[in-house]
């Protein structure tokens, strides 16, 4: 096999599961592994093969859309550790460019961000080197007061404190006396509902007791953000259940979930940390009605859309519960037709008046191969775009004698003169395609965001890969 004389993107290759597919091109790759929202184990992967393919495609890109790529993923997807990762294994390409800095301040969106790139420097035995000193320094003028004590990141192998000793930044108008605080140890945290809670813990008296009333003040007063209100329900429930109907209140007012542009894919794990728990009942009700409410945030796509849902065996774990939420959605506010798919396709009629939650459970897992070619055979009409849920890895033959779907593709336009969209979700990021590039919009992993950038694609297919290079360094 050559090593060196590598198959232009769009040609034929083997995907993981030993099936026919596409190669991507190497930046639409790096922009998928950044883009990828979990990095465990998958179910013909594992998370170190992850982080490895992402050093090696380093090595095949233009650093400067390297580096603007994991801009994007930080700032606009808001992707930590994986941008972090690239971060340091970009040093060698990027301190030589006069860019270089301005990259490494770009990156840093929270000082903890500079504490977990310098780890993974001292981890890999790498030198830090002047481009990321500078730009570290260069992005503590951003921080204030409220940022600077809040991300001291006591109690870790990497301090704030060692950032500051190593890229010496200078002080600004905004954060001369927290700088002075910060190496005089004298900084502490500001008004947050981390630092109520730390107070808490070490005030005199009982700790339950403390905490009980550091959650009370906040809830009642209402200086607790949404989202801090969604991250902590377990931990109110437990230390203050008499809370609960207030709690609920605010969880379901709409003006609250409209100024947070909280999307409803927020409230499952949420309701994943509660149903276990007793007394949870009046929470995971109220969960559900702010789900709801939250659909207002989710932007319409016009025409008819087709949802088709890979259930076949290795879509077990995180991508099943993507397709699930992501297809209830779809489903919910989009004009749709719900399919599945595995060894053949079924298309599946479900209330768009239940509940989210509700129609999440009832999309069906059934496990077996893995058959796209069945998506575009039983379309009997026209679709303006078609959304596929999968992990791309196909496996079986169809009647065309291949599990290339292509072939089914181009039939099923020819038929019934349609010529849709196609968003093809790669929800593990394998790296393989089932169509060649030009004819979809290949998407991996998923985010909040990813609403607004099929919004931008509805327009320019080249959207994503545009945005990148719009980055400026």
């Amino acid at each position: 096999m050559s090593r060196f004389n590598t198959p232009t993107p769009g040609t034929k290759t083997v995907n993981k599961a030993g099936g026919e597919a596409y190669t991507q091109s190497y930046e639409l790759e790096l922009v998928s592994v950044l883009l990828t929202s979990f990095a465990n184990d998958t179910f013909y992967e594992k998370a170190e093969d992850k982080f490895d393919r992402l050093k090696d495609l380093i090595k095949h890109v233009d650093p400067l859309f390297a580096a603007k790529a994991a801009v994007f993923a930080r700032k606009e997807f808001g992707m930590r550790s994986i941008t972090h990762v690239l971060a340091c294994e970009l040093a060698p390409y990027v301190s030589k460019n006069i860019w270089g800095k301005n990259f490494y301040e770009q990156v840093i969106n929270r000082p903890d961000d500079m504490t977990e790139i310098i780890s993974y420097m001292i981890a890999s035995k790498q030198k830090v080197p002047n481009a990321m000193k500078k730009g570290f320094a260069a992005a503590f003028n951003r921080f204030d007061a409220y940022a600077l004590s809040k991300y001291r990141m006591e109690g870790k192998a990497v301090k704030l404190i060692d950032v500051v000793n190593l890229v010496h930044p200078k002080a600004t108008e905004k954060n001369t006396a927290a700088l002075k605080g910060l190496v005089e140890g004298t900084l502490k945290s500001v008004d947050t509902w981390e630092a109520k809670l730390t107070e808490a813990g070490k005030a005199e008296g009982d700790t339950i007791t403390n905490k009980k009333e550091a959650w009370t003040e906040m809830i009642t007063s209402g200086k607790l953000g949404y989202f801090a209100l969604l991250k902590n329900l377990r931990n109110i429930l437990e230390s203050a259940p008499e809370l609960t109907d207030a709690v609920c209140l605010q969880l379901t007012n709409r003006d609250k979930i409209k100024k947070s542009l909280v999307l409803p894919f927020r409230f499952f794990t949420a309701i994943k940390e509660l149903e276990q728990l007793p007394n949870s009942r009046n929470l995971v009700a109220a969960i559900g009605r702010a789900a709801e409410i939250s659909l207002d945030n989710v932007p319409s796509l016009p025409g008819k859309t087709l949802i088709a849902v890979d259930v076949s065996g290795s879509m077990n774990g995180k991508p099943q519960e993507i397709a699930r939420m992501f297809g209830a959605v779809l489903y919910k506010k989009c004009d749709s037709n719900l399919l599945t798919f595995d060894d053949r396709a079924r298309f599946i009629t479900l209330n768009p008046d239940d509940s989210l939650l509700g129609l999440m459970d009832r999309i069906p897992f059934t496990g077996g191969g893995t058959n796209f070619n069945s998506i575009f055979d039983a379309l009997t009409g026209p679709v303006e775009r078609i959304v596929i849920l999968s992990d791309m890895q196909a496996w079986m033959n169809s009647g065309w004698g291949s599990n290339n779907p292509r072939d089914s593709f181009n039939s099923y336009k020819a038929r019934t003169l349609a010529n849709p969209k196609v968003y093809s979700f790669d929800l593990n990021n394998y790296g393989s395609m089932q169509f060649p590039e030009q004819n979809v919009f290949c998407l991996a992993g998923f985010s909040d965001k990813i609403f607004s950038i099929m919004t931008v694609l509805e327009e320019d297919r080249n959207a994503l890969i545009n945005k990148i290079n719009s980055v400026e360094l």
